[in-house]
Order: structure tokens, then sequence, then C-alpha cells
């Protein structure tokens, strides 16, 4: 097993070379947008449109500047291994104590509600991904389709 490539691996399955905090894409476009949104002083441009019949939207320029501005602080260039990643992750933690590289070691993955608030966001990726590295090793999973 590569060591690079278990750094990058969560231990749910969920691979950081797929996330977008990890990436910094997202948040590197929204700053990008906000620059030109304040370099183009836009909110000047929402707020005489907003008053338009067609311009409702627009009067939630400074909700969606703020959003973006949210957007652009979610990073997390550490992953999930070397401290980035949710604080209170079970998954984690049940890992750790079992003392095992990930999820896909573990005897029964598929029951563990442990890995139930991934489904919100990911569906059933970590479950797939688990399956994938069992089958075919962390090494071959890497370079194969990864789910997010």
């Amino acid at each position: 097993m590569d060591e690079k490539n278990l750094d990058v691996v969560a231990y749910c399955g969920l691979c950081c070379l797929d996330c977008h905090g990890f990436t910094g894409k997202i948040a590197n476009l929204s700053r990008d947008l906000r620059k030109e949104l304040r370099g183009t002083k836009y909110e000047k441009f929402a707020a005489a449109i907003a008053n338009q019949p067609f311009g409702k939207p627009f009067s939630n320029y400074k909700e969606c500047y703020e959003l973006l501005g949210a957007m652009m602080k979610f990073r997390c260039k550490k992953g999930c291994r070397n401290g980035g990643g949710p604080p209170f992750c079970e998954i984690r933690k049940c890992c750790q104590q079992k003392n095992i590289a990930g999820c896909w070691e573990c005897t029964e993955p598929e029951e563990c509600r442990k890995l139930d608030f991934l489904t919100s966001v990911h569906a059933d990726a970590h479950l797939k991904n688990i399956k994938a590295i069992r089958k075919n090793g962390l090494d071959n999973f890497m370079n194969g389709k990864r789910n997010w």
C-alpha cells in the first residue's frame, strides 16, 4: 500500500483529492468572483435592477456576496488523516481505536451507523469506495473510478 495514497483517502473511503475543500477550487472561484463583483461595483447594479419587475432576485445580492465569502473560507488543506475534516468525526475515532487504515478493513461497514452522517452529501459514495478498496486495493482505487 502506497502511504502517499493512504494520506489522501479518508477513513470512510472518500478521497480528499475529490473534495472541493481540499482542492480549493470552489474557494478560489468564490474569491475571484467577489473580487470581480467589487471591481465592477456590482452591488450598485444589483440595487438598481432589483427595482425592476424582472430583477427581484437581485434584491438578494448582499446574501449572495456573504455566501461567496463563506464559500471562500471553506478549505481543508490537511485532509482527514492529518488533522483536517470534521473534528467531531466518529469514523476517524473508531478506525484509530481499532487500529485499522479505514472502514474497508472493518467487518461490516455497510451496517455502521457512524457512516450515516455522510449520506446527506455523499449518498452512498463512501460505501462504493469502501467496496472498491476491498476488492481492488488502495493503489488501484486511486487509479480507478472514485465516488464523491
